[in-house]
């Protein structure tokens, strides 16, 4: 295993892409871009992604084949409806309100079962759009619960995006599961992405992701399947926040430390360069 410091760089702005990804995520590594697209080469044949979230690096990398794999499965079932039936999905995003709170708390609370596929993606696709930071996040009946946030989260994307998106999508499969589930099928060849949920506890930045669902025992088995992956010779990065738990993951490997601009904090005052890691055995 490699072991590498490199200088910190100073990353503020978010990459222009040609597919932008139609969701916003907490803790999108967006602006990272730059330079995590760097870790895909011309020999990598696969790409795939535990941590699927907005999917940011998959849409700009092209891959021609992919995994995305999320433990979020009305995530992954938005992605399956814009992967196969973006017309039906648009057509139900086009009879909502745009920006109005009232319709955000009617969609938040009703039952995604009376709901068809399509029109349970639209809301996922709406609440996402309008709520705070986009967080996900919900209550102990399984209830999304962030609140609405409003005009300045901008709009729902444009058709054309969501046309591309759908048009990307069909080169990945999809796994609704634990990171393990995923990481299963890995093989040379690939370049494995993973940004998993913070297990930081200590900085009121990281509580907004709920990270009960990302324990220090899912760091410990991340540091395992990234032993077990370098051992297999498939490529893999993994970007997290400059924290005691990165000092775990990275113990052996390479890795290169990046400044960005977080928005988790919600308040444009208060947002600050923070020191992420991406660290990777390539």
């Amino acid at each position: 295993m490699g072991h590498q410091i490199q200088m910190a760089q100073d990353i503020t702005e978010i990459a222009t892409q040609d597919c932008a990804p139609f969701l916003r995520w907490a803790g999108s590594k967006r602006r990272l871009l730059p330079v995590l697209r760097t870790f895909w080469t011309p020999k990598h044949k696969r790409y795939i992604e535990p941590f699927a979230g907005s999917a940011c690096l998959f849409f700009a990398v092209k891959p021609p084949k992919a995994i995305l794999g999320d433990l979020n499965p009305e995530l992954i079932a938005t992605y399956i409806e814009v992967k196969y039936r973006i017309a039906a999905v648009l057509k139900e995003l086009k009879k909502l309100r745009p920006a109005s709170k009232r319709e955000f708390k009617r969609l938040r609370g009703i039952d995604i079962s009376t709901l068809t596929p399509s029109a349970r993606a639209a809301r996922f696709i709406y609440l996402n759009r309008f709520c705070f930071n986009g967080i996900y996040r919900t209550n102990l009946l399984g209830q999304f619960n962030v609140p609405y946030s409003g005009d300045r989260c901008g709009n729902v994307p444009k058709d054309e995006t969501f046309n591309k998106c759908s048009t990307r999508l069909r080169r990945a499969r999809f796994i609704s599961g634990d990171f393990d589930n995923v990481l299963t099928h890995a093989g040379k060849g690939d370049l494995v992405y993973m940004d998993p949920p913070y297990a930081v506890r200590a900085r009121r930045i990281f509580r907004e992701y709920d990270p009960s669902t990302f324990t220090h025992k899912d760091i410990a088995r991340l540091r395992a399947w990234m032993e077990k992956l370098d051992a297999a010779h498939i490529d893999f990065v993994v970007s997290y926040a400059e924290s005691d738990e990165a000092d775990v993951l990275r113990r052996g490997f390479s890795y290169q430390t990046v400044s960005v601009r977080r928005h988790i904090a919600g308040f444009a005052a208060h947002r600050a360069l923070t020191n992420e890691l991406l660290i990777s055995n390539t």
